[in-house]
């Protein structure tokens, strides 16, 4: 098995997120992480979503996919050509003795502080999911009182865009 990310262009209707999640579910794929949102084109939203399955499966998901009414593209995006962020809010315990080390921290992950409180500090990051997993595991150490992690959004790099080719029309 191993892990794959797909770029979805979906017509912003209505239930489009449940049809597409419960045809994952139906094939037994747990879906590691999935965000949604607007594109440059009105009425189309992008869901970026990461399974991690085997090659063949996946293939028979993506034709299923493509035979749902309000999915207009998919397209598997190769981790080396794509940019590929998460963002991270987390609310670290903070002492006089341990703030200026998590502050030190922050600033080795380019991170941001968005929030001091006597007892805490909450913290800003993106980045890749192997840099937000590094962040999380170097605060840890201090205590995690909270945290809110998005899913991971994608795009291919360069100058080709998904919807440069011709969306299929329903």
């Amino acid at each position: 098995m191993s892990r794959h990310t797909l770029s979805v262009l979906v017509e912003d209707q209505p239930g489009v997120l449940a049809r597409i999640a419960s045809l994952f579910a139906r094939r037994g794929f747990n879906i590691e992480s999935l965000a949604v949102g607007p594109t440059e084109a009105a009425g189309v939203s992008r869901m970026t979503i990461v399974v991690n399955v085997a090659e063949s499966p996946l293939e028979q998901v993506t034709k299923q996919l493509n035979k749902l009414i309000n999915v207009l593209k998919i397209v598997e995006l190769d981790n080396s050509a794509a940019v590929q962020r998460e963002l991270l809010l987390v609310k670290v315990k903070a002492d006089n003795n341990t703030r200026s080390a998590i502050l030190e921290t922050v600033a080795l992950f380019r991170a941001k502080v968005v929030d001091v409180a006597t007892d805490a500090i909450t913290i800003e990051a993106t980045g890749n999911h192997d840099k937000i997993q590094a962040l999380l595991k170097v605060l840890e150490e201090y205590g995690i009182k909270e945290l809110v992690q998005s899913g991971m959004v994608a795009i291919g790099r360069g100058s080709k865009a998904v919807s440069d080719r011709t969306l299929r029309s329903n």
